[in-house]
């Protein structure tokens, strides 16, 4: 028996005991992150699938996990042989949570109607809404007062010892102080006194703090209270140096222990206290409830549910924060095409031969060890991480050769590691982590020969992603209104994705910030000057190849694009203030598979103007044989 079925006979076996139809593990941390530390990665641990989003579902007799459609193929994989069913959401036909659980229930004639999740991983909002879908189906009811996982788990790694670092004024440009001055004018505003952060970014965000808890994101484990005189990070003492203790305390931030959270909140002095119950879990919303402190000796307190204030105010980025990411973009840039000139350089010995079949017999190729997924991306982090300033990558790098370009988020390892071939095209999504500034990418390359439904489906994506980098918008409005110019002309072939257009990107943080983003469902969120979103329109053919192109973006002005242009230099007319795209990102696009005639003469310009300025930009900080080459894959169209 493999190691995922006996992990499952195990937990069913501690499920009898506690006479539970289901159990749902989701992918989630006690502070609702996207990407979590080892200790919470229950959902891996129990299905065997590491995407960075899913739930997993677990009966008596029978597993089934429920995922997004960037990791329908990878998931199709991982979860094969180890006794759970892939549910694809957002597909006709895939059930919800609570239909399955209850199907599963009626067959096999389980007597009980308790299903589990963990209320310490589940959002006060996910708990509710599970609630509601669970009675709904025949009755059923969610227990959240058990870590049941934790029974089972053996080995489960400890919460993270990394210690906290204080980061710079000269790359935040707004002090801790200052911070928190905002958030309690915000709160005011919302008729609170105080708010509970559990979100891991918005802390660090918040204190001008960073940690190394998170693979790739450098937040720290931690929960934030903050009253109207005072504020309290609950962390792991050993943890902080002495030296970001008297920082602390000099910002009036006092500290407890991670684990004191609870009776943090117990002793909540004050009226009124914002909770935002996408981001709070379950159990800690369910401590503010239970006080009698809310009905007996302050009748007027309450619990304000809300968005957090913090999550708009951390994606609006200053203007030391908008340098800081236009000098982080030069120096990838320059990573970038010494990658790519790189990589250019190790091929181009194969574009003379007769027949590209030839390849693994030619002498020159058996000179070398050949190039693959893994080799590649570790080539890639070697050159980012000669750049000053560097820190990490932001993210594992999507390096897709082949059909692997049709899985959207797949990331090599040593069981998939495939070599290069002198032929159709790569997909390398990647990204790093520099002080001043987080960085994403993506580009689509060109080996060797390509298919005709290659290059029109390229230029098909190329054409969405210019379309977007075009646009002129109103002011607040939001990225789903934005959506449709990047699919308008894959429409017109019967194409499209299923994944977000574009996310906002942290100022060494998350590689996904958000409440904005540019994506097909609806997103109320709006898009002001000085957010930073990415433009990454793809298209995906199960077992041929794949597509995407990204840059990262910030909303500026509007700015008028010749003498009669109604725009005027402010970006204000009589309807308002308009917006724009500024590219940060600085890396050609690959203009070899462009079929010319599918783009029109504005999106023609526009990567003309494009290359320009990335030669003009990079140029000066590359060496002869690289700027040589730059200058050749930037010339006009």
């Amino acid at each position: 028996m493999t190691t995922i079925p006996l992990r499952l006979q195990a937990l069913r076996e501690e499920m009898q005991r506690e006479h539970l139809a289901a159990v749902i593990i989701p992918s989630s941390d006690p502070h609702q992150s996207e990407y979590t530390a080892a200790h919470w990665k229950g959902r891996e641990y129990i299905s065997g699938f590491d995407g960075s989003a899913g739930t997993a579902v677990v009966t008596m007799n029978s597993a089934a996990l429920w995922t997004d459609s960037r990791y329908f193929l990878a998931a199709e994989e991982q979860l094969r042989g180890t006794g759970f069913q892939l549910m694809k959401l957002k597909i006709d036909g895939t059930p919800t949570i609570a239909e399955w659980i209850h199907e599963q229930c009626t067959t096999s004639h389980e007597p009980s109607t308790e299903v589990l999740i963990d209320g310490m991983v589940a959002s006060a909002n996910e708990v509710r809404q599970l609630t509601k879908e669970l009675r709904s189906e025949g009755g059923l009811t969610l227990r959240t007062n058990t870590d049941l996982l934790g029974r089972v788990w053996r080995n489960r790694p400890t919460l993270p010892p990394n210690p906290v670092e204080i980061f710079p004024m000269e790359y935040a440009g707004e002090s801790c102080e200052s911070k928190l001055q905002r958030i309690r004018q915000a709160l005011r505003q919302q008729h609170a006194d105080g708010m509970l952060m559990a979100a891991l970014d918005d802390i660090a965000w918040t204190l001008n703090l960073r940690g190394t808890d998170v693979h790739c994101t450098p937040v720290f484990v931690s929960y934030l209270l903050i009253t109207s005189r005072n504020a309290t990070l609950f962390i792991n003492k050993e943890k902080l140096t002495p030296e970001v203790e008297r920082y602390l305390s000099g910002n009036g931030v006092l500290v407890a222990d991670y684990t004191a959270v609870k009776e943090g909140l117990r002793s909540y002095f004050e009226y009124n206290i914002l909770i935002d119950p996408d981001e709070v879990s379950h159990t800690l919303y369910k401590e503010l409830c239970d006080k009698e402190l809310w009905s007996k000796d302050l009748p007027g307190s309450r619990i304000i549910e809300a968005e957090s204030p913090v999550k708009r105010m951390k994606t609006v980025k200053n203007a030391v924060e908008q340098e800081g990411f236009r000098r982080a973009m030069l120096r990838d840039g320059v990573a970038m095409v010494k990658f790519l000139y790189w990589l250019d350089e190790a091929y181009k010995a194969y574009e003379s031969y007769e027949s590209y079949k030839s390849y693994e017999t030619h002498e020159s190729h058996k000179s070398h060890e050949p190039l693959t997924e893994l080799s590649i991306s570790e080539k890639l982090r070697q050159l980012r991480a000669e750049q000053p300033l560097f820190r990490d990558i932001s993210f594992d790098t999507i390096a897709a050769y082949g059909q692997h370009g049709a899985v959207v988020h797949y990331e090599p390892t040593a069981e998939s590691d495939i070599p290069l071939q002198p032929e159709g095209l790569l997909l390398l999504d990647s990204g790093a982590q520099y002080l001043d500034g987080t960085t994403d990418i993506t580009r689509t390359i060109v080996l060797g020969p390509l298919t005709e439904e290659m290059r029109r489906v390229y230029t098909l994506v190329l054409k969405g992603h210019i379309q977007v980098e075009l646009a002129r918008f109103p002011s607040g409005i939001s990225g789903t209104q934005l959506d449709v110019l990047a699919k308008r002309a894959m429409w017109r072939d019967g194409l499209s994705y299923l994944h977000g257009t574009g996310h906002g990107v942290g100022t060494y943080l998350s590689v996904h910030e958000g409440p904005h983003q540019i994506r097909m469902e609806w997103k109320p969120a709006p898009l002001v000057a000085g957010m930073t979103v990415t433009d990454e329109p793809g298209i995906y053919l199960a077992g041929r190849f794949g597509v995407r192109i990204e840059n990262t973006l910030l909303i500026v002005p509007a700015k008028p694009r010749g003498a009669d242009d109604r725009i005027p230099q402010d970006g204000v007319t009589e309807f308002g203030q308009f917006l724009q795209f500024e590219p940060l990102t600085l890396c050609p696009i690959d203009k070899r598979p462009i079929v010319t005639e599918l783009l029109d003469d504005e999106e023609r310009q526009w990567l003309d103007d494009y290359h320009q300025v990335v030669y003009e930009r990079l140029a000066p900080m590359l060496a002869e044989s690289e700027k040589k080459w730059l200058k050749t894959v930037c010339s006009p169209l």
